[in-house]
């Protein structure tokens, strides 16, 4: 079910997905107090992306962005050096900005509706290589640090929706790629999509 929410803005070069992780180490007196607040109130705030602009503050350029994101909550935090906040973010729904308007020391607020999240979708045995390729790097992680891993648990490698996302997390897609497949509706579609990329990078076995 949808829901609108007001909520800040951070825009940024990148795409989050539903269930991703979003490392940021932040500087800016606009993203500090943004992030203190989100932190405070339980409240998350939306990732969406640049289109115009830099993530960091110039005078006299312009930020625009899609009209579309995801919600960003931060899960961990760490404040060890005077003005320099590193924190990891999950990613939650999808929404769709309803308008939008720039504020004291150029914060973006937003008045948003939440986008239906993926259905649970079991893989079909077509696209089984799709998982059996995500596992594999899931196995591989072993040797690394976890805070340096790409993806966090919980794996829920039998659904269409978690597979693919994370397959989008991992590529090497543009950006402008990457937000296509989070527009997308339909989990099983972007799985397709995923699997057809990867066979095509020989990640799949014949």
């Amino acid at each position: 079910m949808s829901e609108r929410l007001s909520i800040p803005l951070f825009p940024l070069n990148t795409v989050l997905f539903p269930g991703g992780t979003l490392r940021l180490q932040i500087f800016e007196v606009r993203y500090l107090d943004m992030i203190a607040r989100c932190m405070l109130e339980d409240k998350p705030f939306g990732v969406v992306l640049l289109t115009q602009g830099s993530e960091i503050r110039k005078p006299d350029v312009l930020e625009r962005f899609v009209h579309s994101g995801t919600l960003a909550t931060v899960t961990h935090s760490v404040s060890d050096t005077p003005g320099l906040l590193r924190i990891v973010c999950r990613g939650g729904s999808r929404f769709n900005i309803v308008s939008s308007e720039q504020r004291t020391a150029g914060l973006w607020y937003a008045e948003v509706e939440t986008m239906e999240d993926d259905r649970p979708v079991r893989i079909p045995s077509e696209l089984q290589g799709a998982a059996d390729a995500l596992e594999r790097v899931i196995v591989s992680l072993a040797g690394i640090a976890e805070d340096r891993w790409p993806l966090l648990p919980p794996f829920l490698l039998a659904d269409c929706g978690w597979v693919s996302n994370r397959w989008c997390d991992l590529l090497p897609l543009s950006n402008q790629q990457k937000h296509d497949m989070l527009t997308l509706d339909n989990p099983l579609i972007r799985l397709e999509l995923m699997h057809d990329l990867l066979d095509e990078h020989g990640l799949i076995p014949s």
